[in-house]
């Protein structure tokens, strides 16, 4: 109970320092300017920090409200005590709904580091009550998905059987936000075009490569080599745009000067992208390691073929991604300096 108490006043402390010093989180007392004591003695809390968080994610005080447990009332209650507290406007009232002030995403920014904190240190101490390994977040793009973290988690769940790993497999995108948003521990992927690249700490760890593929039987996998554009008269399973694949497969149409298909769907599933292959004329490009999978008797063989082209599909390098100063519990170190270990 003291350590949870000593944990709480940290905290609260980390969060007077984001507030005051904008350009990072100060560690000690002794780095704030002015008493450095206002915040604490106000009475902010960690019920304000949750409600500042779902004001952000829902964009509507009913819905905040209801993640909270509490009436409308009592939230609109709690922005006008944070509002009182910090002596600015935090949120600004829309025909539906909210949109968060400047100070308001500052606060919820903050407030994000400080929830994840205190849930992380939750979970260490019931696991260490419990007698369990410890837990795991992470997310990945498909192929390194394959190649890296499903073996890392298979030999760090051999040496240690109790601990506890979840794991996202969706596009940079996606994740990169996730990992923002205290949702992940670390991720494996690419740092999107949007996103400010000083949020993270990031390492190249590989190179994706990608082919295509088609149904067993298909027309375009009868052996030969197949050029680009004898693919144009198929249709097409796309991740969406932006995407880097999808970057680097109509980068091989516009530099060959080929007209870029236009019978596409686009989807990010890959169950789905593998469904319609299998079942139509369908072309999808995909990670080498994904058509190796699915062409092993542990994956789909003899229902997908790969083309064999004269064109090599080069996508963007992936990388091991954290947030910056932003601390692993012990479990999420192991795996993350597993995986850097393996890559060499």
């Amino acid at each position: 109970m003291i350590e949870n108490r000593s944990i709480l006043r940290r905290e609260q402390a980390t969060l007077m320092a984001a507030l005051r010093n904008p350009s990072g989180i100060s560690g000690s007392y002794d780095e704030l300017p002015g008493d450095g004591e206002t915040l604490l003695r106000s009475g902010l809390s960690l019920r304000h920090m949750r409600m500042i968080a779902a004001l952000d994610d829902h964009g509507r005080v009913s819905a905040a409200a209801q993640v909270m447990n509490i009436s409308q009332p009592a939230a609109s209650r709690m922005i006008a005590e944070m509002e009182a507290v910090l002596d600015v406007k935090l949120c600004e009232r829309l025909p539906r709904g909210i949109t968060l002030t400047p100070y308001g995403k500052a606060l919820a920014r903050r407030a994000r580091s400080i929830l994840l904190e205190m849930r992380e240190a939750d979970r260490e101490i019931s696991e260490l009550k419990a007698g369990k390994g410890g837990s795991v977040f992470l997310g990945a793009v498909t192929a390194p998905a394959i190649e890296l973290a499903v073996p890392a988690i298979r030999e760090i769940r051999r040496i240690y059987p109790r601990i506890e790993i979840t794991m996202q497999v969706e596009t940079s995108n996606v994740l990169a936000r996730e990992l923002i948003a205290s949702r992940h521990d670390f991720i494996i992927a690419r740092i999107p075009d949007d996103l400010n690249p000083r949020l993270f700490e990031s390492r190249v760890i590989g190179v994706e490569k990608a082919c295509l593929i088609v149904r067993r039987g298909h027309p375009l996998s009868m052996g030969k080599a197949v050029r680009l554009e004898d693919t144009a008269a198929y249709d097409w399973v796309f991740q969406s745009g932006g995407s880097p694949l999808r970057q680097a497969m109509e980068s091989n149409f516009l530099n060959r000067n080929i007209a870029l298909p236009d019978r596409i769907l686009n989807t990010s599933s890959l169950l789905l992208t593998l469904v319609m292959v299998a079942q139509s004329d369908a072309i999808a490009p995909v990670s080498i390691q994904v058509a190796k999978f699915i062409q092993s008797p542990e994956g789909l063989a003899g229902a997908i073929d790969v083309v064999q082209t004269e064109f090599d599909i080069e996508v963007r390098p992936y990388s091991l991604i954290t947030v910056k100063n932003r601390a692993l519990s012990p479990a999420a170190k192991m795996l993350h300096d597993f995986i850097l270990r393996e890559v060499g």
